[in-house]
């Protein structure tokens, strides 16, 4: 009983005696559980080989990862105004959502793309789109990052055309462009052109990034969203290196690279989960395999080409709809394991996200959370204060050793392609997917408010609504550039770069130059189809 007279829940305590990846987690731990480890080959300090502490010998004393959130709505102006908005909140670098026809390679005006202008990102169809988008955004001082996988090459064509435009030389902007296509065969599935025409695209901007665009990462090899599809942190970290091995593969075979030429501006990008050491541990081991592998495997000769840098967002599956406002706890947890597990990079979700793109106030809560953690918890002070922790040195090797069990039977298959064709990682997190949502469930895990801890009441929350507007807007201004080209260059510039896809050459110039005479976003991912043939996804379950 309770002073008040009234009754105590009967609540059963949940044992997790695993990690949400089926880890087995000890009691307690001690000095046995980490005897097999030698701490120069496999902990070392910061800064040095093989980087489990960090990359950085000083860790966030001298420089605070990079604070971005994931933004773009609506318009290109409803867009970059809450850039500005957010830079300044604080803000440190820009993160660009686009809409579901800017993903998929098709204009505004397509008719199916019509109900979709400016949903889930930002609408853009041609450069005039990003030079709105980007106005008064300080190139030289800012990254910018953009999710956007099969038409990247235009994406990116339109930021470097708008730079020159604007007389900012290409060796003084930098930024990242997801570009990571095996992963969309693997997770997200916003798909183009077959597999082996996806790798050639991808190879070409390596090429053209090393040579012409040198601060640029050119690849985000993505686990971001094959942990949001279902994996476990084993197969996330597995399944990215695999996709790493593949395009480091592919590229020294087809443009003769040499590795440290290209392996510096390669860049990752990470899930950080509710399991807060399991996490931390995840992104030690994913910085040491990663060395290992461009040491060993490939002969990297250059320390930077063994670094992993990485972008980190928390976790949008774990959000949900039921008390929303828990969803800032979830964030603020999985962002301090981002912190401690030593990201480059942080995007920290908000918590309505579960219902729409951030509002104004939510995305503003996220952002001060990071905030927060770099200035109030001293967590910054020592470089990967958890180094030497049994559990987390324990937890660190069992999560390598697993991945690298993962790999091993991918290079039997013949590499992550091979294995993406027979549907092999298509299936392992299917498996895992359907393995928690029963732990779930069945209530061997506890998620607050969904199954346990639950309200009749609905907690009243602001949703952002897209303004009906913005398809009249979009389509009028598509409109006016179709009608108003110089249609001649274009068609030149088209036919240019439709032969460059035939043949061996790059096709980032042209590309470019079809970009600067006004062509859609779709025009020349038509081309791409026209060219390469459209991948249709056969479905593994």
């Amino acid at each position: 009983m309770t002073e008040a007279g009234g009754n105590i829940p009967n609540k059963k305590h949940v044992k997790h005696v695993s990690t949400i990846s089926g880890l087995k987690v000890e009691s307690v731990y001690t000095p046995l559980h980490t005897k097999d480890l030698d701490y120069d080959k496999d902990i070392g300090l910061p800064g040095e080989y093989p980087f489990t502490r960090g990359i950085h010998s000083t860790g966030y004393r001298d420089k605070l990862w990079t604070m971005r959130m994931f933004s773009g709505f609506g318009s290109a102006e409803d867009t970059n105004r809450r850039w500005h908005k957010l830079l300044q909140d604080g803000e440190t670098g820009l993160s660009t959502a686009f809409d579901f026809p800017t993903l998929m390679g098709y204009d505004s005006d397509y008719p199916i793309a019509i109900p979709e202008i400016g949903k889930c990102g930002v609408a853009i169809d041609t450069m005039v789109d990003f030079e709105i988008l980007t106005e008064k955004i300080p190139f030289r001082e800012v990254t910018t990052s953009m999710t956007i996988n099969p038409p990247a090459t235009i994406l990116w064509g339109m930021y470097l055309a708008v730079a020159e435009k604007r007389g900012i030389a290409w060796d003084h902007i930098g930024g990242t462009i997801q570009n990571d296509m095996l992963k969309e065969f693997i997770a997200q599935k916003t798909l183009m052109c077959p597999i082996e025409a996806s790798m050639r695209l991808i190879a070409d901007t390596v090429e053209f990034g090393t040579k012409m665009v040198p601060k640029w990462n050119t690849i985000s090899i993505s686990g971001y969203h094959i942990r949001e599809a279902g994996s476990t942190a084993v197969q996330e970290l597995a399944f990215t290196l695999a996709d790493g091995i593949a395009y480091v593969q592919y590229i020294l075979e087809h443009k003769k690279l040499d590795v440290d030429a290209f392996a510096p501006r390669l860049s990752f990008f990470f899930d950080s989960h509710i399991d807060f050491f399991e996490e931390v541990a995840k992104f030690r081991a994913a910085r040491r395999m990663w060395a290992r592998i461009m040491r060993d495997r490939f002969k990297a000769k250059n320390p930077r080409s063994w670094w992993m840098r990485f972008h980190t967002q928390t976790a949008g599956c774990s959000l949900t709809h039921q008390q929303p406002l828990n969803n800032i706890v979830r964030t603020a947890a999985q962002a301090l394991a981002a912190v401690m597990g030593g990201t480059q990079s942080l995007h920290t979700n908000s918590y309505d996200e579960e219902f729409a793109l951030p509002t104004e106030l939510a995305a503003k809560i996220a952002l001060r959370t990071q905030q927060i953690i770099a200035h109030e918890t001293g967590v910054i002070n020592s470089m990967d204060p958890l180094a030497g922790s049994y559990m987390v040195e324990a937890l660190t090797n069992k999560i390598e050793e697993r991945a690298w069990e993962y790999i091993e039977t991918i290079d039997r298959k013949g590499g992550m392609v091979a294995a993406i064709e027979e549907g092999y990682p298509q299936h392992e997190i299917s498996e895992a997917a359907y393995k928690i949502k029963k732990e779930i469930d069945n209530k061997e895990r506890i998620i607050i408010g969904v199954n346990d801890y639950m309200d009749d009441e609905i907690t009243p929350i602001e949703v952002l609504k897209i303004d009906p507007d913005v398809r009249s807007l979009q389509l009028e201004r598509l409109k006016e550039i179709k009608g108003n080209r110089n249609v001649n260059k274009l068609k030149i510039c088209l036919n240019e770069l439709r032969e460059a896809c035939k043949s061996d050459k790059n096709v980032m110039p042209y590309v470019i130059e079809a970009i600067k005479a006004l062509a859609t976003e779709q025009e020349i991912c038509d081309i791409y189809r026209e060219v390469f043939g459209v991948y249709h996804d056969p479905g593994y379950y």
